[in-house]
């Protein structure tokens, strides 16, 4: 059986975890899989939105285990540097949106894969831990850097160093992710917002995913005006401005082409 299931529809490519017997955890070939896909939506000019989502019960439980005890498996330093930072720096650097989808368990770096995504959506009945101190690891996959920007110090210490279980609405209220849904409209809601990117200027989302990037690294905020400055020039020079234009002037939806 294939570790993911992958494919485009509407503008969309849906990348999906495909072990459901292990929690969707991930191994080596799921990772290979998950990076070859994430290369083939960055190629193809039909996929403007990529959408991140686990087959069944679970988005994914992290590492599959089982692959770490494994004498002939991949060392730790290489799970790593060949598993997971390929994938983080194929989310970071595509200039399409990416959007993680949430219906059950996410724990560690499988919580930690979704959070690199540009935008996160749960169910309310997720299950969201950041689980690494209950095998004696600290978090990696890059959540010691984004869980604390987007929660606080505080909340970020107390999810990594306890790793208690939060839920898909709690992940919401407090700001680690954008929307939590019930359970039985995410599928419909999470369509809606796919569906909602795929038809937006995707040019222009590209320069806000470029802006955002540079804005957590940027302590100035000159030089963070002067980047808008800059983006907001090439933006304005797409024809996806000229549509978006017309359109408000003419009083009819924009047909915006992502150009």
């Amino acid at each position: 059986m294939s570790t993911i299931l992958f494919e485009v529809r509407e503008q969309v490519g849906y990348i999906t975890f495909n072990r459901p017997e292990k929690h969707n955890a991930f191994n080596r070939a799921m990772s290979i899989a998950v990076q070859d896909a994430l290369d083939t939506c960055a190629s193809n000019p039909d996929v403007r939105v990529i959408y991140i989502s686990g087959n069944e019960k679970s988005f994914s439980s992290g590492q599959d285990l089982s692959e770490v005890l494994d004498p002939e498996g991949p060392s730790m330093d290489r799970i790593l540097a060949e598993h997971y930072v390929p994938i983080i720096e194929r989310i970071k650097s595509t200039n399409k949106p990416v959007v993680a989808g949430i219906q059950g368990a996410a724990v560690g770096a499988g919580i930690n894969l979704a959070l690199a995504c540009d935008i996160v959506i749960t169910s309310d009945k997720a299950t969201i831990s950041q689980a690494f101190i209950k095998i004696g690891l600290i978090p990696d996959c890059g959540g010691t850097h984004s869980l604390p920007r987007a929660i606080g110090w505080q909340r970020a210490a107390g999810l990594m160093m306890l790793g208690e279980t939060i839920d898909g609405r709690e992940a919401a209220n407090i700001g680690m992710v954008y929307k939590s849904f019930p359970a039985e409209s995410f599928i419909e809601e999470a369509d809606k917002i796919v569906k909602k990117l795929a038809n937006s200027p995707t040019q222009a989302i590209a320069y806000i995913k470029q802006a955002l990037q540079a804005s957590q690294g940027n302590s100035s905020l000159y030089s963070q005006l002067n980047l808008e400055d800059h983006l907001q020039k090439k933006a304005g020079a797409t024809n996806d401005f000229k549509e978006g234009i017309s359109a408000f002037l003419e009083k009819r939806p924009a047909n915006f082409k992502g150009e």
